[in-house]
């Protein structure tokens, strides 16, 4: 008997599958936390992109990216304190997913440079790209390990 079989054996004698495990059930909102500081992050660049070429209001920016690295901050204390976690997996996600985006952030920070932004604004964007790179890969590793099987920290 295969698996989709079984699956239906258990529905047509009333039982259930079980659920896969979930980190998340009762946790803190995590991925809305991530995805919320990307978008600011998102927003504080398009909002820079549509001055360009003209120099921007930096305080709407600055404001936008400091709330996004708070959010980022947030979630990341927020994984720290997870007690039961498939901590193997999280960190397996996060460093190949922190080197892919390593590379895409460095790769649009030379952008930057080569157009030749500078000062203030170019602070401001290298800040950006800390946050992207390291945003998206807790996001993509908490979504693999809270689906893994969990392993009690001490």
């Amino acid at each position: 008997m295969d698996v989709t079989e079984m699956h239906l054996a258990d529905a047509h004698a009333g039982n259930a599958p079980a659920a896969p495990h979930d980190a998340f059930a009762g946790r803190p909102p995590i991925p809305l936390t991530c995805v919320s500081s990307m978008a600011l992050v998102l927003t504080s660049g398009i909002y820079l992109a549509a001055y360009l070429p003209r120099r921007a209001p930096l305080a709407p920016a600055v404001a936008l990216v400091a709330a996004a690295g708070a959010g980022l901050l947030l979630a990341v204390v927020m994984v720290v304190r997870l007690r039961q976690f498939a901590w193997n997996s999280f960190f397996v996600v996060v460093k190949w997913a922190s080197l892919a985006y390593l590379v895409i952030a460095g790769i649009l920070e030379f952008v930057f440079v080569y157009d030749g932004t500078r000062g203030t604004m170019l602070a401001l964007l290298t800040v950006s790209l800390v946050v992207f790179a390291v945003d998206i890969p807790v996001l993509l590793g908490f979504s693999v390990a809270r689906f893994q099987a969990p392993r009690v920290r001490a």
